[in-house]
């Protein structure tokens, strides 16, 4: 199971409103349980965003390796690492 630390966690709360219309948490407790629901990742770098989605089969052949960081999907965390929440 992954482990969602407290930047984690307050950078979901901040910034859920780019992938979705109402806030899905609203205490650090809350966003832990949804982003364990949804299985949620950190990575470490934007080529490991990369290799998650296509490593999850998802069809990114036109997609710019360089703004693969602008998906919904993708959360900066603001340390070097991302959180990758897909619903």
């Amino acid at each position: 199971m992954q482990e969602y630390d407290d930047a984690v966690l307050e950078c979901f709360l901040e910034k859920q409103s780019q992938l979705f219309p109402e806030p899905v948490a609203e205490t650090p407790e809350e966003a832990e349980d949804f982003l364990e629901e949804c299985m949620a990742v950190v990575v470490n770098s934007v080529k490991e965003v990369w290799e998650y989605f296509d490593d999850s089969g998802v069809d990114i052949s036109d997609m710019d390796p360089e703004n693969i960081t602008d998906a919904d999907e993708v959360f900066e965390i603001g340390d070097g690492r991302y959180l990758i929440v897909e619903v």
